[in-house]
């Protein structure tokens, strides 16, 4: 026995680790004793290549859209929910989850910051419930958006309590991105919470405020614990010890109790309980996981299973607990069972209702690759056997994924309550005895469409947008200043809510804004046009409204540092159709006081004029403009200020003049600019040494050889572009070859001159 057994390992470990020669030649000499063993000893998977593969960043990310997608969207009604009723509901949803009392053995770190982050919420709705004053519609909407959030964490938590814990183990760095995901979506929920809006202690304001920052700067977290288990556990499946060949079994079961049993498996039912977790998961991932997958999980099974035996040697206790299981199950499954026959002998069910495999009615319908619908369990029993091919129409599928069929599933659950059915009822007999079990527990949760969800937030926020248009136009400077402060946060975050802004009417109000003698309300006024220009067509919709001339009269005189700041990130976005170009740069201010900003803004006020500038500089007609408001001199004089911070920008805008003969001009009288170039080439950035020596390339080809000489004395400019050459980018490289044969060239003539 311990013979075989030590078979089976070199069989094992031979696809899971890369062995000597000698390991494998030992393996083939033990076949016929390989043969006798069960399928799964002797065809174990590659477990390590699988789960990286799996793991890995393109496949994170689209298993994090499917997961998307499987996580029930927010309970809302259509528009708004009564602030009253919204609050009670995040109430209730918060207790819940912080209320949890079996909490899962994978991801403890990873929930409990996320149970500790919703207690802190929790803080915030009691005391808004308290006050019970009107909420602002903005901070209706981050509600809304924050009760989703707690949704899904709800959801992801009891997914990882109710699941297989190895499953989870394994997939250990997919769940960690799905909580990471989560994490994040709070914070842009918080994003658009007014807090100086709401009337609540400082205590729960700076609660909040800090929770906020925490939520835009965390970072993934895959716990290094489970990391190690699982690899353990994957390194006990894949090779034997060496040591103690006399004590050897097929896997070092001591390890594996110790990994099994920190996961929560310690009893004969706890593991009994594992594999039927195991194999629903498998029914689960039939076709969007793919055979590979299944495969993978039935091999767990068998592995838990081995493991039990191994570890129980009470094999009594073993039978009597797998017996009253058995019989659990089999209740259940004998009540289910009259049920569907009672309801499927009284009702007479429509035919495109009904699955073309089962004939029951179809609660979970999915589209295969071949366009056929058919119940999800059904279908995946099918495709789990082997089968690649369509049943209805015999031709092979070109895909596994099993697509839900909304719009077939909203008719069904509209029958079904039209005559009284229940919607998680169990019509399939060939559902496995977990399947069943799951359905009877959740029957009292209602899962809401997601198209239909998408369709609320976005009825939201059109409503939101409307009401607030009303108050720019009718409102006093008090409301008006609110208005547009709840109108840039809305704005700041999706092209949905941009272009529902605008569709409300808000561009002409928010122009007419600009010209407030109000700080506040300016500065919002001309960021909510900023945020609304990153969509497309909102950019044509302000330049129509004649927003360009009182972006400029900010941009030159606005009331705040900010405010002109905004105003040049927003001429930056409106340049960025070829169009404007030429529209905005043909206004005789524009320039000029992008020039002011970029000498007397802040550092990053001085960043959003140059890149407007570096925009507008793309359209060839604005340069002599550009230079001849004193750009080339105050772009010098900025590389110059090492505190100044716009090195990068200033040097890409000065690397587009020097194609303009008025720009290579004025770039060549500076005396300072050569020496700053080749320390750049040596400290800069990447993008500023690619823009260094484009100019100096630039500068000897037609400056000749007084800048070649320049270069040439100066005893650090040779190692710094050879050094370029050898190492920088793909476009410094080349340059900086370019340059070096031309100053060979330089220095070959100067010492053979001609006659």
């Amino acid at each position: 026995m311990v013979h075989l057994l030590a078979s089976t390992l070199l069989s094992f470990s031979v696809k899971c680790t890369k062995r000597s020669s000698q390991d494998f030649h030992a393996k083939n000499d033990n076949k016929e004793v390989c043969s006798k063993l069960p399928n799964f000893l002797i065809k174990p998977l590659a477990w390590k290549k699988w789960w990286q593969t799996a793991s890995g960043t393109d496949s994170l990310l689209e298993r994090n859209s499917v997961m998307e997608l499987a996580l029930p969207p927010v309970m809302a009604s259509s528009g708004f929910l009564p602030s009253g009723s919204l609050l009670q509901s995040l109430i209730h949803v918060s207790n819940e989850v912080a209320s949890m009392e079996k909490l899962p053995f994978v991801q403890v770190r990873n929930i409990s910051t996320m149970m500790r982050r919703i207690k802190l919420l929790s803080s915030l709705f009691e005391e808004i419930q308290e006050i019970n004053s009107p909420l602002p519609p903005s901070s209706v909407l981050c509600l809304t958006e924050l009760f989703s959030v707690i949704r899904r964490v709800k959801v992801l938590t009891e997914g990882c309590r109710d699941g297989s814990s190895i499953w989870g183990l394994i997939q250990t760095e997919l769940i960690s991105n799905q909580f990471y995901a989560i994490v994040k979506e709070m914070g842009r929920a918080l994003d658009i919470l007014p807090l100086s809006l709401l009337d609540i202690t400082v205590d729960i304001r700076e609660q909040v405020e800090l929770l906020h920052k925490q939520a835009k700067r965390a970072e993934l977290f895959v716990d290094l614990r489970e990391v190690q288990r699982r690899e353990e556990l994957l390194q006990v499946m894949a090779s034997n010890n060496g040591k103690n060949r006399k004590n050897q079994r097929f896997v070092d079961i001591e390890t594996v109790k110790e990994v099994l049993s920190s996961i929560g498996l310690r009893s004969p039912l706890d593991y009994e309980e594992e594999i039927s977790k195991l194999e629903a998961e498998a029914l689960k991932q039939a076709g969007t996981g793919g055979l590979f997958v299944v495969s993978n999980i039935n091999n767990l099974v068998s592995f838990v299973s081995y493991s039990k035996s191994m570890i129980f040697s009470s094999s009594e206790e073993c039978e009597k607990n797998k017996e009253d299981i058995k019989q659990s199950c089999g209740s259940i499954n004998r009540n289910l069972d009259q049920s569907s026959t009672s309801q499927s002998m009284s009702l007479n069910i429509p035919d495109e209702f009904r699955c073309p495999i089962s004939l029951d009615l179809m609660k979970d319908p999915v589209i295969v690759a071949s366009g056929h619908t058919y119940e999800r369990n059904s279908i995946a029993q099918w495709i789990n056997t082997g089968r690649h091919t369509c049943p209805k129409s015999g031709q092979r599928l070109i895909h596994m994924a099993l697509i839900p069929n909304y719009a077939l599933k909203s008719l069904v659950h509209q029958w079904c309550q039209e005559n009284n059915i229940p919607l998680t009822e169990c019509s399939s007999s060939n559902t496995s005895e977990l399947e069943r079990s799951n359905s009877k527990q959740k029957a009292c949760e209602k899962a809401i469409d997601h198209i239909s969800a998408t369709k609320v937030a976005i009825d939201a926020v059109k409503m939101t947008a409307e009401f607030l248009v009303g108050k720019l136009a009718m409102g006093s400077p008090d409301i008006q200043r609110q208005a547009a402060y709840e109108l840039r946060l809305l704005a700041k975050t999706g092209m949905d809510n941009r272009r529902l802004i605008a569709e409300a009417g808000a561009i002409p109000f928010l122009v007419t804004l600009l010209s407030s003698n109000d700080p506040r309300i300016q500065e919002n006024a001309v960021t909510a046009l900023l945020n609304l220009s990153i969509f497309d067509n909102n950019k044509v919709l302000i330049m129509a409204a004649g927003g360009i001339d009182n972006i400029v009269e900010v941009l030159e005189s606005g009331k705040t540092m900010e405010a002109r700041g905004n105003a040049a990130a927003a001429i930056f976005s409106l340049s960025m159709i070829d169009n404007f170009k030429m529209a905005i740069g043909a206004r005789p201010t524009t320039i000029l006081a992008l020039v002011g900003l970029l000498r007397e803004g802040t550092t990053v006020a001085k960043r959003d004029a140059a890149t407007a500038i570096f925009n507008l500089a793309l359209y060839n007609a604005n340069k002599a403009s550009i230079i001849a408001a004193g750009t080339v001199p105050l772009l010098i004089e900025l590389l110059m200020d090492d505190k100044a911070g716009v090195t990068d920008d200033a040097l890409g805008v000065l690397a587009l003049l020097l194609s303009c003969p008025q720009g290579l001009e004025a770039i060549k009288k500076s005396r300072v600019l050569v020496p700053l170039l080749i320390d750049l080439l040596r400290f800069g950035s990447a993008k500023g040494k690619e823009n260094s020596i484009t100019l100096l390339l630039g500068l000897c080809k037609d400056g000749g050889e007084e800048v070649a000489r320049r270069l040439l004395i100066n005893p650090r400019s040779i190692p710094s572009l050879q050094s370029l050459a050898a190492d920088g980018s793909s476009k410094a490289r080349r340059k900086a070859d370019a340059l070096l044969r031309l100053l060979n060239r330089c220095c070959s003539q100067s010492h053979n001159p001609v006659g």
